[in-house]
């Protein structure tokens, strides 16, 4: 029994491996760029015979290294003839692994080594339909234990994203995080923003003394901007616009979304209409933070510390 129990840990602790694989020119790299923002750790250009010690070591590492992308292809020259016994030995003692194999048509690959000006690996010296049958011969082995296969002829980035995703994506990697800022414009709109709402129109809380010193956080400020007509429905109609776009970008494959909110300061009025989309995305179970950049930058900022 416990000799169960020890192997059901040590399948625990490994790793998720996906070795990537397939033609020059098909996308590799890309396809890579995006597992990586997934949260795996990449190694490109791995030698196959150093794959069994890399899942080793990574099956150790205490849980830090749980996805892991080995890139493995031709560029390895004559490491790459141990490939297939090294899948076949890794088969044999049960070490799972996904293979995902990149593929284009001829066309394609051309197409792209002409615009990218590079020599194709396996014909450095001749032309590169050349190198391209002497690979897809060589590649035929590997290619038959595929589990995905991905032809990306005729594949636009978001759509081998989105791919991507599909396949080796967790529910936390699919989500957009949502970044909400606020900000002051006198000390300038920031550079990273996907969508900026000016909200300098809004009644100001900033006239009246016994809310200068205080932020859009606190509830007597957030209650005054929030009583008047104009708020009421510029919120409605907010709302409104933001639920609609949110699932756009969603559905375009865009992994970060930063709407800032500014004012003339950054203290009042934008404070409380960030905080309000904030709540709304946080209840909503998505990724979101809040950041309010310039509220410590006035000069009334002393008074606000205890206020936020």
């Amino acid at each position: 029994m416990k000799d169960v129990e020890k192997d059901l840990d040590a399948r625990r602790e490994k790793p998720r491996l996906v070795i990537v694989t397939g033609m020059s020119g098909s996308g590799k790299t890309q396809a890579c760029r995006y597992m990586e923002d997934l949260g795996y750790f990449c190694v490109d250009n791995l030698p196959p015979v150093f794959i069994p010690k890399f899942v080793e070591i990574c099956s150790h590492s205490g849980g830090h290294v749980s996805q892991v992308v080995l890139v493995v292809d031709t560029r390895s020259r004559d490491f790459f003839g141990t490939f297939v016994q090294v899948l076949e030995d890794m088969d044999k003692s049960d070490t799972p692994y996904e293979m995902l194999f990149m593929d284009a048509s001829d066309a394609a690959i051309i197409r792209r080594y002409k615009e990218t000006r590079r020599r194709h690996p396996m014909a450095p010296s001749s032309r590169i339909s050349e190198g391209i049958a002497k690979e897809r011969e060589r590649l035929a082995p590997v290619r038959s234990k595929a589990t995905y296969i991905i032809d990306t002829s005729e594949l636009k980035k978001v759509e081998l994203k989105g791919k991507i995703q599909r396949l080796f994506g967790t529910s936390d990697g699919e989500q957009m995080n949502i970044n909400v800022l606020s900000f002051g414009f006198k000390f300038g709109m920031p550079l990273d923003a996907d969508m900026v709402l000016d909200v300098r129109f809004l009644p100001n809380p900033f006239y009246h003394e016994s809310m200068r010193h205080k932020s859009g956080a606190v509830p007597e400020v957030a209650e005054y901007i929030a009583k008047w007509p104009v708020t009421q429905e510029f919120m409605e109609k907010l709302d409104a616009f933001v639920d609609f776009l949110v699932p756009q970008y969603m559905k375009e494959g865009k992994s970060q979304l930063v709407i800032a909110v500014g004012c003339t300061g950054g203290m009042h009025r934008s404070v409380y209409i960030a905080k309000h989309i904030y709540d709304r995305w946080k209840d909503r179970g998505l990724p979101v933070r809040l950041e309010h950049r310039d509220l410590m930058k006035n000069e009334v900022w002393e008074h606000v510390r205890e206020e936020c």
